[in-house]
């Protein structure tokens, strides 16, 4: 089979693709003319320069027998409000249009967590919660909320499609890196004296290639998959950094107020005046709540692997002392 892959220079992109190699796949990838090719570079791929909104991706989808739709553009800076709904929102209506055009017989559409929203003090919540649009923090969630909802609509209109919600994947090839991988390596550094009280579902970013690939293999057209495993605190993810690296783990949790004054001083007044804010708003708004999911449809329905967390970080770990220490 030969299937047409977005997003494969990133995180979860270079990971799944990688997989769809080894189990035989024929792939052909779309890439931005000026993406960072380094996650890909001596792959055997087909590679098709281009945009997620040309009108015309459809003839450089034929031929072609699914899609994995894995692109999407990640930010938490305010300012990046338009871009997201540009690349998340209208990216994902055109490309799948593209892929009725071309004749796509089966599209996993990656979703996020993020889409779904959290429940109320940290109760870890499945594929049928939904939290209201206006309460999911930040234009990112919101812009995954909207392109989530395209893919329903083109559902609606008979499209085989299959939604997977990953939740927060760890391990290699972590380019940008993701917020997550940046907590990992401000820890290397030993650029985290203090933490906040957060909480995040943790899973091994190969097991999310895996859960990508069997969607479409198993995955029922019209449902969503929570792609997760372990939740996790912010300290004991630290924790089990210390006992991985053997720097010591911050002690101390640092009050809310103090990053958000920080993160908006940077944003409203000294990013208008050209100073590259280095703390978000929306991220400091996203870490009040435990961001805790339940991943038993996926692990029951689809077989998602839940290999060890541990041994995930240690792998990222491993990758960011390798490509950025």
């Amino acid at each position: 089979m030969r299937v047409f892959v977005t997003g494969s220079t990133g995180f979860v992109g270079a990971n799944l693709v990688r997989l769809l190699l080894q189990q035989g796949y024929k792939v052909r990838v779309l890439v931005r003319p000026s993406s960072r090719l380094s996650n890909i570079e001596s792959l055997n791929l087909e590679v098709v320069i281009g945009d997620l909104n040309d009108p015309n991706l459809s003839q450089s989808m034929r031929g072609c027998q699914a899609l994995f739709h894995v692109a999407a553009h990640y930010s938490l800076w305010q300012c990046d409000k338009k871009l997201l709904h540009r690349n998340n929102v209208l990216g994902t209506r055109n490309i799948l249009a593209c892929a009725f055009e071309a004749g796509i017989e089966r599209t996993v559409y990656t979703s996020s967590v993020a889409a779904i929203g959290v429940g109320k003090n940290g109760i870890p919540v499945n594929e049928t919660h939904q939290s209201p649009v206006e309460k999911l923090v930040g234009n990112y969630k919101k812009s995954k909320y909207y392109a989530e909802q395209e893919a329903i609509k083109a559902i609606k209109l008979g499209q085989n499609i299959v939604i997977v919600n990953p939740s927060t994947p760890v391990g290699g090839w972590d380019i940008k890196p993701t917020p997550t991988g940046e907590i990992i390596l401000r820890f290397l550094k030993r650029q985290m004296p203090f933490y906040v009280n957060t909480g995040l579902n943790l899973i091994d970013v190969k097991d999310v290639a895996w859960g990508h690939l069997l969607a479409l293999e198993k995955g029922r057209t019209g449902d969503r998959y929570i792609l997760g495993n372990q939740n996790l605190s912010l300290k004991e993810i630290l924790d089990k950094l210390s006992a991985i690296t053997g720097l010591a783990a911050p002690h101390y949790t640092i009050p809310y107020f103090i990053p958000y004054a920080v993160a908006w001083i940077e944003e409203k007044i000294l990013a208008p005046l050209g100073r590259k804010p280095t703390i978000a708003i929306d991220g400091v708004k996203m870490a009040r709540q435990k961001m805790y999911y339940d991943a038993t449809k996926a692990i029951r329905d689809l077989g998602l692997p839940q290999s060890s967390v541990d041994r995930a970080l240690e792998k990222s770990v491993s990758w960011f002392q390798r490509f950025f220490l």
